[in-house]
């Protein structure tokens, strides 16, 4: 069952366009699950945001879960859709309807990159992360007020720069998402493309603590052996500023993954990895 449904969601072809300023569903019921488009509200009103939205059969209400993705080593212009094809039927079958926003300046979403960091110098990872977060607010209580959307279930994951953005929200502690996860959470890895070359690290230890001083919903950090943008001691480092700060913070280091385990979120082998951690994480803090 699990393998259907995977090759449900990851097989779908979408049909038909959507205008500038038109929200909600742009695409309708493919099969026994729904893989639509959708423009949704950013946090700059002119903006809408691409986005995939999965959903469960029927008309119930359902838990949310969103998914944020990260941000390429080049060509953020001409990024695509995100979809998590293998994460995202997961958690269709866990119950959840799945939303994944395309944040403003990445992609078909355009607009300005305000999650714009500055020079590696600089490393403004605090301010890039709050405007990530800004976005995902946008997401979260927009989709809270669909009628097949339970209000009060609501799972934030991210990856990468996605990750980051979850870690940044979770300073917001939103009504209404009992947990948040961050898959290899992070900004300015690989400087010039080189493996665990980091752009002031220093910084994202530093804004990893600024989180941590208001966040106190349950967050849950999976992290990898052989990640290559955020080695095993960055992300350990990261995870005992928030903690130090007062943010509620499980540190999970997982072995090797891949050739990188930076990926292990989005690929359809890490699924029966990270999937029981998660199941547990969830079920402790419903």
């Amino acid at each position: 069952m699990r393998g259907m449904v995977w090759a449900l969601l990851a097989a779908v072809t979408l049909a038909g366009g959507a205008s500038a300023q038109g929200l909600g569903p742009q695409t309708g019921e493919i099969g026994d699950h729904r893989e639509q488009v959708w423009k949704i509200p950013s946090a700059d009103a002119s903006r809408p945001m691409v986005t995939t939205v999965y959903r469960p059969p029927g008309e119930q209400r359902r838990p949310l879960a969103i998914l944020n993705h990260g941000s390429p080593v080049s060509g953020r212009d001409q990024m695509q859709r995100p979809r998590f094809a293998a994460a995202s039927a997961w958690f269709v079958q866990q119950g959840y309807v799945v939303v994944a926003p395309l944040r403003r300046g990445y992609g078909e979403t355009g607009g300005r990159w305000n999650e714009n960091y500055g020079s590696c110098e600089v490393g403004d990872y605090y301010g890039a992360g709050i405007e990530a977060a800004k976005d995902v607010d946008a997401a979260v209580q927009y989709m809270h007020t669909q009628p097949f959307v339970r209000a009060d279930k609501t799972v934030v994951v991210g990856q990468s720069a996605g990750g980051w953005a979850t870690v940044a929200y979770s300073a917001r502690n939103p009504a209404g998402v009992p947990v948040m996860i961050n898959f290899a959470g992070g900004r300015g890895g690989r400087s010039m493309n080189l493996p665990n070359n980091n752009c002031a690290p220093r910084n994202l230890v530093d804004a990893a603590g600024k989180f941590g001083r208001t966040a106190r919903v349950p967050t849950l950090w999976i992290y990898t052996q052989n990640d290559t943008f955020f080695d095993p001691k960055l992300s350990q480092d990261m995870a005992d500023a928030y903690k130090a700060a007062g943010g509620n913070a499980d540190y999970r280091l997982l072995p090797a993954f891949g050739n990188d385990g930076h990926g292990l979120f989005g690929a359809a082998t890490g699924v029966a990895i990270w999937s029981p951690l998660v199941q547990s994480f969830i079920a402790r803090h419903r």
